[in-house]
Order: C-alpha cells, then sequence, then structure tokens
C-alpha cells in the first residue's frame, strides 16, 4: 500500500507539472485576453451607461445615452441606413463577383495560379489608407472614371462626391474589389467538389449551367454561408474607406456615414465616450443578432453532404 501510494503521489505531481507546464504556454493567450479583450468590454459596458468626456471622471446616468440614441438623435438612425445599405448592397455583390472569378479560375490551365495571386493582392492592401485615397482620386471630379467616361463620349463630369447615393456606391464598389479572401475560399470549395458528380451528369446530358445549378451550387452552400456570416461581420465594421474618402465627416448630407465613424465621431470629435460605447453594444447586439438569423436559417438552405435525412 505504502508502494502504491508513492507511485500515486508521483503521477500526481507529474500531472500537476505538466498541466502548469501547459498554463504557462497558453498564459500569453489568456493575459491578452483578459486584458485587451474582457476588461476593455466590461469597461466599456460600465462607460455606456456613464457621461464621459476623457478629461473629467465618468458621471452615471443610467439609460441617457440610449434614450438619446434611439429618440432624439437622428444622425444615429442616418447611419444605421447608410450602413444597413452598404452591407444589403455590397456583401451579395462581393461574394457574387468572388464566386464568378472563382469557378473561372478553378482549372488547370496556365498562368492560372498567376491570376490567383493578382486577384487575392487587393484584399492583402484593400483596407489601408493609401488604397482609400487611390480610390478617392480615382472617382475625383479629375479622376480615371470620369477620364474613361470622357474618352466613350460622355463629356458632363459626373460629381461622385457631391451626391449621397454615388458617395456611398463608391464604397460599395471598394468593398467589391476587395473580393480576393472569399475567391480563394470558394475556390478551395470547389477544388473539394468531387468530379465524378460533374462528369455523371455530363454524361447524363446537363449542360454547364444546369451542373453549376444542380451540383456545384448546392456543394458549396457551405462555403457560401461561412463566406456570407464572416463579410457580413467584416462589413459593419468597415471604417477606413469611409473615414479617407468623405475626410471623416460622412458626407455628402451624411450619404456615406457608416455607423463606425459616427461612433468614431462621437468618441474622438465630440469627445462622448460614454455616448460612443453605447453605440459600440448596441452594434455588438445587431450584429449578433443577423448572425444567429443566419445561423437559424441556414438549416433551410445549406446543404451538407454528410448530415444525415
Amino acid at each position: 500500500m505504502t508502494g502504491n501510494g508513492a507511485d500515486r503521489m508521483k503521477i500526481s505531481r507529474s500531472k500537476r507539472k505538466d498541466n502548469l507546464a501547459g498554463y504557462a504556454f497558453i498564459s500569453p493567450f489568456i493575459i491578452g485576453f483578459f486584458c485587451f479583450t474582457v476588461i476593455p468590454m466590461g469597461a466599456s459596458l460600465f462607460l455606456s451607461f456613464t457621461s464621459y468626456d476623457l478629461f473629467t471622471a465618468p458621471k452615471w446616468i443610467g439609460l441617457d445615452n440610449y434614450k438619446e440614441m434611439f429618440t432624439g438623435d437622428e444622425k444615429y438612425w442616418q447611419s444605421l441606413k447608410v450602413t444597413f445599405t452598404y452591407v444589403l448592397a455590397g456583401v451579395p455583390l462581393r461574394l457574387g463577383f468572388a464566386l464568378f472569378i472563382a469557378v473561372i479560375l478553378n482549372n488547370a490551365a496556365k498562368g492560372t495560379a498567376i491570376y490567383r495571386t493578382l486577384f487575392y493582392l487587393p484584399s492583402i492592401i484593400g483596407g489601408s489608407v493609401a488604397v482609400a485615397i487611390m480610390w478617392r482620386n480615382i472617382f475625383g471630379n479629375d479622376g480615371v472614371i470620369n477620364a474613361l467616361l470622357f474618352f466613350v463620349g460622355i463629356d458632363q463630369k459626373i460629381l461622385w462626391y457631391q451626391d449621397p447615393t454615388s458617395a456611398l456606391w463608391t464604397l460599395i464598389l471598394l468593398s467589391v474589389w476587395q473580393f480576393g479572401s472569399s475567391m480563394l475560399i470558394f475556390l478551395a470549395g470547389l477544388k473539394n467538389i468531387p468530379a465524378s458528380y460533374l462528369e455523371a451528369a455530363s454524361v447524363d446530358g446537363a449542360t454547364r449551367v444546369q451542373r453549376f445549378f444542380k451540383i456545384t451550387l448546392p456543394m458549396l452552400t457551405p462555403i457560401i454561408f461561412f463566406n456570407l456570416v464572416m463579410q457580413t461581420i467584416s462589413a459593419f465594421m468597415t471604417f477606413t474607406p469611409a473615414y479617407i474618402i468623405s475626410k471623416g465627416e460622412g458626407g455628402p448630407l451624411d450619404g456615406t456615414l457608416l455607423y463606425s465613424l459616427y461612433l468614431f465621431q462621437r468618441a474622438f470629435n465630440y469627445f462622448q465616450m460614454g455616448y460612443a460605447s453605447a453605440m459600440a453594444w448596441i452594434m455588438l447586439i445587431i450584429v449578433g443578432l443577423i448572425t444567429l438569423i443566419l445561423f437559424k436559417t441556414s438549416s433551410y438552405w445549406v446543404h451538407y453532404e454528410s448530415k444525415e435525412e
């Protein structure tokens, strides 16, 4: 019994050492998670119930920030409208274009790898300040777009940034241009579709269009769902293009006032950090609800090959 007890104590000490080693390895993540995620989120939640200008101590005001947001701030509702327009128009166009390019590149033709790399590059640099400045100049009064329109016979310059609708569409087109990451994920999904399925359908007389809609598209629905969720969340967080193209104002007539940009204005232009924190939590709830809806409705259109009937 004494020997067995000693052995158990040795095993116990060995397990403790292993556990300590494991905790030591994951400690950077745990420390970073609490310091840069949990604590800031808790502080933000507290500040959302206060009046705080960064220079004086927070003053507890309860639900006043939320009341003002929903009942007394017209710009808030405008920012929601602009953001939902941006997401509902930009995400489907971006995914549709990414899928279109992925289908074209899904072959072993010479030079395909180079094209894949070139198409992916905008996604790497797309969120930068330099690209936003370039995009603003492209659609400027003397930019490339107006020069091309003049070349095809349209003499009158289009003032893209003086109309709220056209200004917002420049942002949407920029988001569509950054389709590379979605394209690569679609390519991976296309590579996983068994060639035998397509060959069998071809032998049965199915055209390319029929094979795409009857075989390729249904088998890609899990990939489409993943891209849809990720790109929707990313679209709600868009900030840099709107800030640079509108020069931080969200104009004209608040036509490019995305939610994140308005949050930034309230926090750092007007020093209303409590109000901005309340906006951040409402956006978290909105994105969470939309993601939940996507997951709940996925059972009606997402098809998994291994799913049991």
